[in-house]
């Protein structure tokens, strides 16, 4: 049978399932449903008439290692790509370094084996961790991003982090302007990666 169209519409595009694997910056923490990160990333997708699902696979206090045990079921396999924020409660914790890379690492080589297109949101150790800590925990994401050529956004937290009026009461969460700001800046790299998923399944 054929399929008929109204004048002028063309035939909509197979939505982009995107699964957010991260913490409690992704499963918006303080939040109500609809301010939270994914929530907020799809509706501004929508407006741009891009059809994608964003998937909240956040665990509030989550570590990189945390994100790592329960990847296989976290992301379904009908996952189209993946958005991997993780990290932020390694560096509060104070957790190795070495440890919060190994277990990114093993992340993206896992969603590599399965040609899944990622996007790597970076994170930023807390100053009071100290020079050292900082210097090696900061390195670890442009290092991975290069190693598995992923798209890469080098802070998740940019514009935000640090703001009081963008912040919830504890000042490390950020309130539904903060994931306005957030969800804003890395825009451009989720369509970045929608097109990467399109082309990767076809």
């Amino acid at each position: 049978m054929a399929c008929l169209l109204a004048p002028g519409r063309a035939p909509a595009a197979d939505p982009v399932k995107i699964v957010a694997l991260g913490d409690s910056l992704t499963a918006g923490y303080g939040l109500p449903v609809a301010d939270a990160f994914p929530a907020k990333l799809r509706a501004a997708l929508t407006a741009k008439g891009i059809a994608a699902t964003i998937a909240n696979a956040g665990v509030s206090g989550d570590t990189a290692s945390g994100g790592l045990e329960r990847i296989d079921w976290s992301v379904p396999v009908d996952a189209s790509a993946v958005i991997v924020e993780l990290g932020a409660n390694d560096a509060l914790r104070g957790i190795d370094p070495k440890l919060t890379e190994k277990a990114l690492d093993a992340i993206l080589t896992k969603l590599e084996a399965r040609h899944l297109p990622v996007l790597l949101a970076g994170m930023k150790a807390p100053p009071n961790m100290g020079a050292d800590y900082t210097k090696a925990f900061d390195a670890i994401y442009p290092a991975l991003a290069a190693k598995h050529a992923v798209i890469f956004y080098p802070f998740f937290l940019d514009g935000v982090a640090a703001g009081r009026a963008l912040n919830q009461g504890d000042g490390m969460h950020p309130n539904a302007a903060g994931v306005d700001v957030i969800v804003a800046r890395m825009l451009p790299k989720v369509e970045e990666l929608i097109v990467k998923a399109r082309a990767t399944r076809k």
